[in-house]
């Protein structure tokens, strides 16, 4: 299972929030570059940037982090937060981003992100499916929509979109565990639809066992932020798991 290290970023600095409050903001480093350095020194090889002013204003905002991480390390950078158009995609890609996630504009536009589909491929775009109570939330979540989220992510899987970020909003930033239940339903529906997916789990993760949980369960990916800061999971045991071929490691590696 591939582990992916999150930077979320309001003001150019690292943060995480708890379920989505941009009220309960707590900044972890102001230097995002130096923790993408981190993780690429450690042996990881993926990060998950977020613009979390970008998600709340409706407009890409995070450039120059996105440009200093891109050009100052190896890492794959997935790009999220407020993509809403042509020109933010187009900025984002010459910015550096191997790939965007498309969260609040595939819920909003569809045949804007269709047309995104056909131009650059099923390797440029991720699916961002966040949702509440099973149904996806838009505006940096403030805003719940009626779609749920097997139907959405069906649709796009259709498509010919293959890798999906699900956070279950719930979950997020509260080290509590990962939506587990929700992660087997959407497996095990897609599966029975014959739609091929690459799901990659996004909150709640506090520990090895919770990776090892999401390994078992069927999940391609998982994203990790709050626990790496608060030290929950060290970057050693995080590698450990994104190299380990075959067998499971030693839980507590």
């Amino acid at each position: 299972m591939e582990i992916i290290p999150a930077i979320d970023i309001i003001d150019g600095c690292c943060v995480r929030l708890s379920q989505g409050a941009y009220d309960q903001k707590k900044v972890y480093d102001t230097d995002p570059l130096n923790v993408a350095r981190r993780y690429e020194d450690a042996g990881l090889s993926r990060l998950h940037l977020v613009d979390l002013d970008g998600a709340r204003s409706g407009h890409v905002v995070n450039t120059a982090v996105l440009e200093r991480i891109a050009s100052g390390t190896r890492l794959v950078v997935d790009f999220g937060g407020g993509v809403k158009s042509d020109e933010d995609l187009l900025r984002v890609f010459d910015c550096g981003a191997s790939q965007v996630t498309c969260g609040s504009v595939a819920a909003r536009q569809p045949d804007m992100v269709f047309g995104w589909l056909e131009r650059w491929g099923a390797d440029r775009l991720i699916l961002g499916a966040d949702c509440r109570d099973g149904r996806i939330s838009t505006v940096g979540w403030t805003e719940k929509t009626d779609l749920e989220v097997g139907e959405f992510i069906a649709r796009y899987l259709r498509a010919g979109l293959r890798r999906v970020i699900c956070t279950d909003i719930a979950c997020d930033g509260m080290l509590g565990g990962p939506s587990l239940e929700l992660y087997r339903r959407l497996i095990a529906t897609m599966s029975a639809e014959g739609l091929p997916m690459e799901l990659i789990a996004s909150g709640g993760v506090s520990s090895v066992e919770d990776l090892l949980s999401l390994r078992k369960a069927g999940l391609t990916g998982a994203i990790v932020g709050k626990a790496i800061y608060e030290r929950r999971i060290t970057l050693d045991a995080l590698v450990s798991i994104d190299n380990a071929s075959g067998g499971c490691p030693e839980e507590g590696a």
